[in-house]
């Protein structure tokens, strides 16, 4: 099995989890610049990490996100047109998909909102790669290896 976990966001990644190897790899979300100088999605770059390597079943765990209170209105948009986009490259791939509430997922680790308690655990979790989640901005690593992992031991 192969579980793709995906922490959305212009800030988030894709990590890439092989549990009977052990093995797991973290990408930064793949983004560029629009004509006007707005961060996006870097689509390609998206069907690129989520491609099948082999006949291995493979699997996509998001982590499934709304709106929050008080962002304006244009970032809001922008960041459903990034979740929609997400979830169509999936699609795209023919991987089953799993939706997870940060609520759930982290409720199973027990982390706050705190994103240095999430960085920490996945340092625990996933000693191997420790120093990507060393910094501060690396958050969304931390947590798209821990959505991968919430894959392996709630939904397998």
């Amino acid at each position: 099995m192969v579980i793709f976990g995906i922490d959305p966001g212009f800030t988030g990644a894709i990590s890439i989890y092989r549990p009977s190897l052990n093995l797991i790899e973290v990408h930064d979300m793949p983004v560029m610049k629009s004509a006007k100088g707005k961060t996006i999605l870097n689509l390609h770059g998206v069907l690129d990490l989520l491609g099948r390597e082999d006949d291995t079943p493979h699997m996509a765990v998001i982590e499934q996100v709304g709106a929050m209170p008080g962002q304006g209105v244009s970032s809001t948009f922008r960041f459903g047109e990034g979740f929609g986009q997400l979830t169509m490259a999936i699609a795209a791939q023919g991987l089953p998909v799993h939706f997870v509430t940060p609520r759930r997922w982290k409720g199973h680790f027990t982390l706050s909102r705190d994103k240095g308690v999430s960085r920490s655990v996945a340092s625990q979790r996933f000693p191997q790669i420790a120093p990507q989640f060393a910094r501060v901005k690396d958050d969304g690593r931390a947590e798209a290896c821990l959505i991968a992992l919430y894959g392996k031991e709630k939904l397998i």
